[in-house]
């Protein structure tokens, strides 16, 4: 039991803690609730704020495409949130199922995608992580964005009014995004939602690469192709959304007039704001509680890009040095100390006749025959 939630079976799990279906005993509707792990959320530099954006921004939040938070509360050791249920599944799991959509239904999916990112671009919010693994299906068919962790609101401009941290999912972001210059965040969605689109009428990725460097370049030139197979109308739109050139690339008001979009559209009008109070703090309040000393020390993984997300100063535009396939580099991680790493390498160069030479925390080496 969950205060008024009798709560049920897991619909997934992630980094912080599950994801379970709830229903409220007196009403009978269901929901989900997220339930994360405070210790897990503290221990992992950046995810308290992660988890506080997400609530503040669903907060404001009331569209039929956008994921509805009913309730948030909080205990010494869980983060509660109640969330609208959405029991068709992901946007991904459609695709793979029928490989690819028809003009019709893809268009119909898109259209609900940009009027629930549109919503959010009015309310000062962007998404940032727009991929098909963030929306879901409802029963009817219908679209519903979520995941709002990386989310940015207005208080997150810089003073020239553009956004400055390195977020997202690497075959979804934009290219002006890697370029650590500042971008506009309603045109950095406007890019995700053009490779969901690609992804819904094609059935592959746009952009694709074993080679994060190699990734990143054919983003950053646009380097795609568009199968002619596709409607004029759809290629016309598909080109005018990955045009890695954001001052170049057609806006959210360009999107709703144009031909192919409008064909059978029919726009979707936000909740009325007054519809429902999302009740905060409902055990104790959530602010209070991520900002207590965390009482788990234990570490967790994360990926090359969710660290270079946590870097906004992290600059990303030598990865666009042109590179041809002979001079494709290895990059690599490792969770072994410096001093370790620096041993090994020498060693290992060493044997093959190198010689090896150490300087400011950084290995150089020439080859000696």
């Amino acid at each position: 039991m969950l205060g008024a939630y009798e709560l049920g079976r897991t619909l997934g799990e992630g980094n912080f803690g599950k994801v379970k279906q709830a229903r409220n005993r007196a009403t009978g509707e269901h929901f989900a609730v997220k339930i994360l792990d405070r210790g897990r959320v503290l221990s992992l530099r950046g995810a308290d704020d992660q988890v506080r954006r997400e609530i503040a921004t669903l907060t404001m939040l009331a569209h039929p495409n956008v994921v509805r938070l009913h309730e948030v509360a909080a205990s010494k050791t869980k983060i509660y949130m109640v969330l609208e249920f959405v029991n068709g599944g992901e946007l991904f799991d459609r695709i793979a199922i029928k490989r690819k959509l028809s003009e019709r239904e893809g268009r119909r999916l898109f259209q609900q995608l940009i009027d629930g990112v549109s919503y959010c671009h009015g309310k000062g919010v962007y998404h940032r992580d727009l991929k098909p693994e963030n929306v879901l299906i409802d029963r009817k068919g219908n679209i519903k964005i979520s995941d709002f962790g990386l989310s940015a609101l207005p208080q997150h401009l810089g003073n020239d009014g553009l956004l400055h941290t390195t977020c997202g999912s690497p075959n979804y972001i934009a290219p002006e995004v890697l370029q650590n210059r500042g971008y506009d965040g309603s045109l950095s969605d406007i890019w995700s939602c053009g490779v969901i689109l690609y992804i819904m009428l094609v059935g592959h990725l746009p952009f694709v690469d074993r080679n994060m460097v190699v990734l990143y370049q054919k983003i950053f030139k646009g380097d795609t192709q568009i199968p002619e197979w596709l409607s004029p109308g759809a290629q016309n739109l598909l080109r005018r959304i990955l045009e890695p050139n954001p001052m170049k690339r057609i806006n959210m008001a360009e999107i709703k007039i144009h031909e192919w979009f409008q064909k059978d559209y029919i726009p979707a009008a936000p909740y009325d704001d007054d519809d429902e109070d999302v009740r905060l703090g409902a055990i104790l309040p959530i602010k209070q509680q991520i900002s207590e000393a965390p009482g788990d020390k234990s570490t967790y993984q994360m990926n090359a890009f969710q660290l270079i997300g946590m870097s906004s100063s992290l600059d990303l535009s030598g990865l666009f040095e042109e590179e041809g396939v002979s001079q494709r580099k290895i990059r690599f991680t490792s969770a072994h100390p410096p001093k370790d790493l620096f041993d090994k390498i020498e060693v290992s160069a060493t044997q093959s006749g190198f010689h090896v030479q150490r300087a400011h925390s950084k290995v150089s080496r020439s080859f000696s025959l």
